[in-house]
């Protein structure tokens, strides 16, 4: 973790879920389930926009500090949380990617899920100088001077924090190792934090014989 990034965001905390012996596959009904709640869950929430939650509010002020037009650029739970307020449905990708999905737009908070497999070197959250590579899918790319962003040895993995993932280490359907973040910002309960990772281990457990780490980052 880069210093600079908590003396910016004091209140920042990321649980990282780290898992192996996974089994991931095609959308199923388990994971159509989740999402469907989900989409249910919130439109019940009675909130007319994303940003109404405070938690969302956060994020776009984080967003604001390092240049990132916070309407242009949402974060990862703002824009599904967007999607579904608007009446239409979250995508559909693979298991594994549905179910993360599922606990984002359900809890606010954002979360990510890579291939363990594609990272090169350790994962880590820093400040970007502009230069590091991003694998878009529109070809590659690199962060603007000043962005937070989630990186490893290659480049970057996650620009503008958690509003864009790169395709070099997604998530496939084939894909058997994986790692998960969380991202927490002030607005968000600390509680409510924990259980949305408690929704997801209880999922990537039904993954026979998986192993998993948590780790916390916290300032």
């Amino acid at each position: 973790m880069d210093a600079a990034v908590f003396d910016r965001h004091p209140d920042y905390v990321a649980v990282i879920l780290v898992a192996e012996g996974l089994r991931n596959g095609p959308t199923d009904a388990d994971s159509e389930r989740e999402l469907a709640d989900a989409e249910a869950h919130l439109r019940a929430r009675g909130l007319a926009r994303a940003v109404d939650a405070p938690q969302i509010a956060a994020w776009r002020a984080a967003f604001g500090a390092f240049g990132a037009k916070p309407s242009r650029y949402p974060c990862s739970a703002e824009a599904l949380a967007a999607r579904v307020l608007k009446g239409d449905a979250l995508p559909r990708v693979n298991r594994l990617v549905d179910h993360y999905n599922a606990v984002s737009v359900r809890h606010l908070v954002p979360v990510g899920g890579e291939d363990l497999d594609r990272l090169e070197g350790p994962l880590r959250l820093t400040v970007a100088d502009g230069s590091e590579r991003f694998d878009a899918a529109e070809g590659l790319d690199h962060p603007e001077a000043g962005e937070i962003v989630w990186r490893d040895d290659l480049g970057v993995t996650c620009r503008r924090w958690n509003w864009r993932q790169g395709t070099r280490t997604r998530l496939t359907e084939a894909s058997a190792r994986a790692f998960f973040v969380f991202d927490r910002l002030g607005g968000l309960d600390m509680a409510e934090l924990d259980a949305a990772t408690v929704a997801m281990t209880a999922v990537l457990r039904r993954s026979p014989g998986c192993r998993m780490e948590r780790v916390v980052l916290a300032r």
